[in-house]
């Protein structure tokens, strides 16, 4: 036993998950002190530095602003409760088919059965394991949900606020952007830990002594936060991308006038876009990882010798270490927000990568605690149909290595997409050439940023799973999930900042404040890059655990590549992302067009709109948007669903695990690929407009040839980095977690065809 008692756990978690929530609180208040409504009589006395000096007066400004910022949550607001409407019907359809199925495992009995790990012991019917199942997929999909809907009212709620505190200087900016970003990412973190722990301390009520029934039906909270991550990431993506590229074309390539321009009919629609995909979709993706991590070590663990004999503390070993990580992240925050002060635009990317740093750095000691405290010295772990001999400092290597692979994968993400470095400098030289020579450009950088990331998931995988077999794998991944309060705070910056910069445009406020917003969103386009590199680093080892997972539930002991049935479904699976990337490329492209014709029509037809005498028609932008990723979410969301039960109904279990072998090792590859090529040329294009050194004012200004390329390269990266990249992560997940809950059934009835053949 570990030295950490079953009484004192059972208070560490729900208190840390506490303590984030409350302290996402704290944060949300600090941000409601800015004043949007334009009263400044409550004690406001901050000098607004330039506004005077421009003569611009500061209250029209902030009732302009508010009034933006009321349009953008409006139309964020309505797109998501119309795609959670949707939504509902797929969960209670789906919700029905998994009922189904694991009841039919057994002919829907209700008498015991004996279990399938601890031999002559008695578990809970099939059938509660299925209703149980079903009710966990329920919770996972509202909590990823709500997840996704807080996320995106934070951000709504400081994006007009971190625009009129960019007057008073790029600090306090700062500041506002990222504290709205952590309350997103505390209130996730702690949200999935607490629903995820009282589902647990709920179950056991009825499952009592059988670990393996409980543990076996907690993974449907995985599917649940997936399958809701999926259509948010595919649904959001779609929407903001057509928004952006036709805001793009349209206004700054044939119009010539400035990104987010108040004339520009898509303008609104592209500030909402970042709303619904960057922020919504990300909180629904990184949700879906931790709930899938957890449960993938969980049900290992249920079925090793903590679980057999009943270990609670080590068994809630990958909870304690993202209570401990809620925590780390807590004071790691504070560095960011009140003991370091950003005075000057070029402290804005270091001060958001140091965050990563310190929080690895004390998550590394964090970790080192739980293992000593919360493990046994020695215990066994489920190998396979072996048991492996494990001590507790293997696991703490195990989570360290994930931890640090993060890392790594984040710092390579943002060498290949920040402009302060060399490749993204080559791809915005290349421009003086054309749209052409930048393409071939960035996706060279694409292909080429995927090597170092692949490596240190390979070594990743290669160490935990010596030392802990699939159980290592599985808390290797929520290894690189334990700071996530931190990684989705500086990844939700981003997109904050980008709508900052739209809405200081739209208010007419001065060139320095637009300068200001630009370096806060140049800086926030790199840690997105980041937040995406974790999210796939993270999906490729949640998927690898899950595999692991499901073979053994399968009752495989060996996936053999040389049966033709395991090849098959390699191949097969290799080709998914590509199928997949194509249907949500097309999507976008088939939308954008919509969009480029409608913002045509409106410059062509609107008398005066130009000159900005008229208003344009925002709302039938926001429209064709919000019908175009409605309708194109439903095939990408389909194929992925159907793929795993399909070939396991038809195909059986073998065929299965290579579909699931395949789309993992190719969807990682082009997940990476993606992500980086998008960012690098956003980049790239943010460099020559920003004009910081000689190289880049010899590119520039906006509206040179140059820039008008990197303007090209950029709307082909955007569906790219925003739509295809980001939601390839939750298919190589969403399938393994799916294969792992329909297991049972597969493995009682699977493989239909082969049994007439």
């Amino acid at each position: 036993m570990g030295m950490l008692s079953e009484g004192l756990t059972q208070v560490l978690i729900p208190a840390a998950a506490l303590v984030g929530i409350a302290f996402a609180l704290l944060q949300w208040y600090l941000v409601s002190k800015v004043n949007v409504s334009g009263d400044f009589s409550n004690g406001y006395s901050g000098k607004l530095i330039e506004e005077e000096e421009d003569g611009i007066d500061s209250l029209e400004v902030s009732i302009k602003c508010a009034e933006i910022q009321n349009a953008i949550s409006v139309g964020a607001t309505s797109f998501l409760f119309t795609q959670y409407k949707y939504l509902s019907v797929f969960m209670a359809v789906f919700a029905a088919i998994i009922f189904f199925f694991l009841g039919s495992v057994k002919g829907f009995s209700t008498k015991s059965e004996p279990c399938t790990y601890s031999q002559g012991k008695l578990c809970k019917p099939a059938l509660a394991n299925a209703a149980f199942s079903t009710l966990a997929f329920l919770l996972g999909a509202l909590t990823s949900v709500l997840s996704g809907f807080l996320g995106m009212k934070i951000a709504t709620y400081a994006n007009a606020r971190t625009t009129l505190e960019a007057r008073k200087g790029v600090g306090k900016a700062f500041i506002t952007a990222f504290r709205s970003g952590a309350v997103m990412g505390f209130l996730l973190a702690a949200n999935g830990l607490l629903v995820l722990y009282i589902s647990i301390i709920l179950f056991k009520i009825y499952y009592g002594d059988d670990w393996e029934g409980l543990y076996e039906s907690i993974t449907g909270y995985g599917l649940g936060g997936s399958s809701m991550a999926l259509f948010g990431r595919v649904g959001g993506g779609i929407y903001t991308k057509a928004a952006d590229v036709g805001a793009d074309l349209v206004g700054k390539v044939e119009r010539n006038i400035p990104e987010d321009d108040p004339r520009n009919p898509a303008v609104i629609a592209d500030n909402v876009g970042d709303n619904v995909g960057d922020i919504a979709g990300m909180g629904s993706d990184l949700f879906g990882s931790y709930a899938e991590a957890s449960c993938a070590a969980l049900f290992v663990a249920s079925i090793s010798s903590i679980g057999i004999s009943h270990d609670y503390t080590a068994m809630s070993y990958p909870l304690i270490i993202s209570s401990v990580g809620i925590v780390v992240c807590l004071i790691t925050t504070l560095f960011a927000t009140d003991l370091s002060e950003i005075r000057d635009v070029s402290q804005i990317e270091p001060s958001l990568k140091r965050q990563l740093v310190v929080s690895t750095i004390l998550m590394t000691v964090g970790i080192a605690m739980v293992s000593f405290f919360a493990l046994p010295s020695e215990f066994t772990l489920f190998n396979f149909g072996t048991e492996k001999a494990v001590k507790n400092w293997h696991l703490f290597f195990c989570v360290t290595i994930g931890l640090w692979a993060g890392l790594v994968i984040g710092y390579t993400t943002e060498y290949y997409t920040s402009n302060a470095y060399s490749p993204v400098q080559d791809v915005a030289d290349s421009c003086r050439t054309g749209a052409a020579t930048n393409v071939i450009f960035g996706l060279a950088l694409g292909y080429k940023s995927v090597i170092v990331p692949i490596f240190a998931i390979a070594i990743a995988i290669y160490v935990s799973f010596s030392l802990a077999a699939m159980y290592g794998i599985a808390v290797a991944a929520l290894g690189m999930l334990s700071t996530i309060a931190t990684g989705l705070a500086i990844d939700a910056y981003g997109p904050i900042s980008d709508n900052a910069g739209g809405i200081a445009e739209m208010a007419g406020m001065s060139h320095k404040i637009r300068e200001r917003t630009d370096a806060l969103d140049a800086a926030g386009n790199t840690t997105a890059a980041i937040g995406k590199g974790f999210a796939i680093g993270s999906a490729a080892l949640v998927s690898l655990a899950l595999f692991g997972a499901f073979v053994s539930r399968a009752g495989i002991n060996t996936v053999d590549v040389l049966t033709p049935k395991v090849f098959v479904g390699l191949i097969v699976g290799a080709m998914l992302p590509y199928w997949f990337s194509a249907m949500t490329m097309k999507s976008v492209g088939s939308a954008a067009l919509k969009m480029v014709e409608e913002v045509r029509r409106q410059f062509n037809t609107i008398p005066g709109l130009m000159e900005g005498r008229a208003k344009p028609d925002y709302a039938n932008c926001v429209k064709i948007s919000t019908d175009a990723s409605l309708r194109e979410m439903i095939p990408p969301g389909a194929l992925v669903m159907l793929t795993p039960l399909i070939t396991g109904t038809l195909f059986g279990v073998e065929t299965l695990a290579g579909v699931l072998a395949g789309s993992l090792v190719s969807g990682v590859q082009v997940a990476i690929s993606a992500s980086n090529t998008g960012g690098a040329w956003d980049n790239a294009k943010k460099y020559i407009e920003a004009g910081a050194s000689e190289h880049a004012k010899s590119l520039g200004p906006k509206g040179s040839d140059a820039h008008k390329a990197a303007v090209i390269g950029d709307t082909i990266g955007d569906p790219l980095k925003d739509t295809s990249g980001p939601s390839l992560n939750i298919l190589i997940k969403l399938m393994a977690v799916e294969s792992l809950v329909f297991a049972p059934f597969f493995a009682a009835h699977g493989g239909l065809l082969f049994k007439f053949l």
